[in-house]
């Protein structure tokens, strides 16, 4: 077995590294703050191949691969959790569905420019009313002749109304099975579609310089061939999606808590109360020496999953088991960390107080804790009609 990251792997984290503490960090407080959206920093990560990190070159990607990809989220999470939910999203929200599922057509129509970063992708998935049960979506799409008319709604839609979007993965019922069941389907809906509305969700706690928002389908009608693979496979899709989904938000957790515990350790070796160093006292040091652990073993179970990812091999449990612990990793160390700065750590002038609020979402966006220890429950045999 072999733990060393290749040079190109090394090359990334390098790469990213500098690139977020030159271009990122000293925005990052100021975008938080007022909300807003960088056009110019996303099309700077596009540059640097941040938009296309498993999409074959022939479509514009960098190929870089899964475990590069973590890499870079988790390099741009550790300065910035706003950006690296913008290039999380990008990348297993809006690419992934049309490069694993897209005909040759729509590849080659969206994935070039998506890569580029002229635009941004993203999918409409969760629901006011469905949220954990994605299954009980009520967007549907009609199709009469050679055309789909979608009508519902979509909420909490990362990089779905900003100046960069470009189009809208949408999962919608387009029928129903012989046992009732809803028939779900994804279909491709250009932002400019006639029927097609976004607003952006403002005051939120967390990742306030990434876009969200709320999407509106009043008689949105798209042509048929905007299907995305085959009629009624939408929630298999879905589920591959987030996936795939799922390294990235834990890719998010384990850069926010190398950067809580980088900040926690600085400042508690230079921090000093009764004459010497508060990291010197026991119970602040087993506080820095657990969280340097738990990074070390959610590194190790993401960077796991991801090479199963990149070989071809079945990820729904590993991606669970990494997102989950990555989510609940980062929540123990922001804790540590502000606990650490004491009254400082509940103020803005300092970072902690970001990454404490960043935090929370990883443990319910893309599957809630909740029902990823469901999903884990199952791959390891539990039986029982409760869940």
């Amino acid at each position: 077995m072999d733990f060393d990251l290749s040079e190109a792997q090394e090359l990334t984290r390098r790469s990213i590294r500098s690139f977020a503490e030159r271009e990122i960090a000293p925005l990052a407080r100021e975008l938080d703050e007022k909300e807003e959206f960088s056009v110019e920093l996303t099309r700077k990560m596009a540059e640097l191949g941040l938009l296309g990190c498993f999409v074959p070159e022939k479509y514009g990607g960098s190929n870089m691969g899964y475990v590069s990809y973590a890499i870079a989220v988790e390099e741009l999470a550790r300065v910035d959790g706003s950006q690296a939910a913008t290039i999380a999203a990008g990348n297993s929200l809006g690419i992934g569905p049309i490069y694993y599922f897209g005909d040759e057509r729509q590849k080659q129509e969206w994935l070039p420019r998506l890569c580029a970063g002229e635009c941004l992708a993203a999918f409409g998935l969760t629901e006011p009313d469905a949220g954990s049960d994605a299954g009980g979506s009520r967007t549907t799409a009609t199709l009469d002749a050679d055309r789909w008319t979608i009508n519902g709604q979509k909420i909490f839609i990362t990089n779905s109304a900003c100046a960069l979007t470009g189009v809208i993965i949408v999962q919608a019922v387009t029928g129903r099975h012989d046992d009732g069941k809803p028939e779900i389907s994804c279909l491709i809906v250009p932002s400019d579609t006639p029927g097609f509305t976004a607003k952006e969700m403002k005051q939120k706690m967390m990742w306030r310089a990434s876009n969200t928002g709320e999407l509106f389908f009043d008689d949105c009608v798209v042509p048929q061939e905007n299907l995305l693979g085959k009629r009624g496979d939408g929630f298999r899709q879905m589920l591959t999606t987030l996936d795939g989904g799922r390294l990235s938000i834990g890719a998010m957790g384990l850069g926010g808590s190398q950067a809580a515990f980088e900040l926690a350790l600085q400042y508690a070796n230079s921090r000093v109360q009764f004459g010497r160093p508060i990291a010197s006292f026991q119970v602040n040091a087993f506080k820095l020496a657990d969280m340097a652990l738990e990074i070390e073993a959610a590194r190790n179970l993401l960077y796991k999953a991801c090479w199963l990812r990149e070989n071809g091999r079945p990820i729904t449990r590993e991606a669970a088991m990494a997102k989950l612990f990555c989510s609940e990793v980062m929540r123990r160390c922001v804790h540590h960390a502000v606990q650490l700065h004491g009254g400082y750590g509940l103020m803005k002038d300092y970072d902690v107080e970001r990454l404490y609020r960043d935090q929370r979402l990883l443990e319910i966006g893309e599957g809630t804790s909740e029902i990823l220890r469901i999903v884990i429950a199952r791959s390891i045999g539990v039986e029982g009609r409760g869940f």
